[in-house]
């Protein structure tokens, strides 16, 4: 029976696709990160100014797109920034409104890439800190 067992895995093991880094077909994935954190106002319903203080990481294909990240830097923050700003306090503070939030941020730095590159260059929009008052 042992023996029977040994062969049935040793069968399943040569039959499992392995894939090393160092493999065709497989993604250097890279992240780019907003230095500092984007603080912006957002549109609070008592007459109190609220903020919000995030930490965003694009994730990306291919290293060599970082460098035309980097470069479109302040236009991708600008923008982060604006969408940021026109969110009222009830999403900002939802789980469910700051997904849609991130959703937003990220379509609209792809589209901003496509139109200054050509290629939509983030396969997606990480909030890594996400603060509010």
């Amino acid at each position: 029976m042992a023996k029977y067992l040994f062969a049935v895995l040793l069968s399943m093991l040569c039959s499992m696709n392995v894939y090393s880094a160092d493999d065709k077909g497989t993604e250097n994935i890279a992240y780019y990160g907003f230095e500092p954190d984007i603080v912006t106002n957002y549109i609070s319903n008592r007459k109190k100014l609220g903020f919000v203080k995030i930490s965003v990481e694009l994730m990306v294909k291919d290293p060599e797109h970082l460098v035309l990240i980097e470069h479109h830097d302040p236009l991708l923050r600008a923008a982060i920034v604006e969408v940021l700003g026109n969110q009222a306090e009830d999403k900002v503070k939802s789980l469910t409104g700051r997904e849609d939030i991130r959703r937003e941020c990220y379509e609209t730095v792809n589209r901003l890439l496509e139109a200054e590159t050509g290629k939509q260059l983030v396969v997606n929009l990480l909030f890594t800190k996400y603060l509010y008052d």
